[in-house]
């Protein structure tokens, strides 16, 4: 094998199909695009255009509202802690290790729904009140990062 012979592998490269450039090329004189009409131009229209008809996208009824400051927090009960050893400090990337939550967003929060019954230290972004009760009553913390 030497320079002069190396070739991209099979498939991995389209040539460029050059249109327009005469009958031989078998694709020449209207380069795909038939005769005459608006479409056989430059500067056929956009897509979405309805020859000047209202087009569906403006006439469909605008609905709701998207407020861009909203942001995305990722809430997950407290018995699910319960997949930690006694004694573990639980952070946002242990929550990932343990698959607890899949994508932290813009924060990840707490909720109090269900039991906890191990000592944990827990570093999160929020809590709600009974999280935070449930635990605390079991000596751990619930830190706010």
């Amino acid at each position: 094998m030497d320079l002069s012979t190396l070739k991209p592998a099979k498939g991995s490269k389209q040539e460029k199909f050059r249109r327009g450039r005469g009958h031989g090329s078998g694709n020449g004189k209207t380069a795909g695009k038939g005769h005459k009409g608006q479409k056989a131009r430059s500067g056929a229209p956009r897509p979405g255009f309805e020859g000047g008809q209202l087009p569906l996208y403006m006439r469909l009824p605008k609905r709701g509202f998207t407020n861009i400051n909203s942001k995305e927090i990722v809430a997950f009960n407290v018995d699910k802690l319960e997949k930690f050893n006694d004694g573990d400090v639980v952070t946002i990337d242990a929550l990932l290790e343990k698959g607890i939550i899949s994508n932290p967003k813009d924060g990840v929060k707490v909720l109090g729904n269900g039991e906890l019954t191990k000592k944990l230290t827990v570093q999160v972004n929020a809590f709600s009140k009974s999280a935070v009760q449930k635990i605390e009553a079991l000596g751990g913390k619930a830190e706010v990062i």
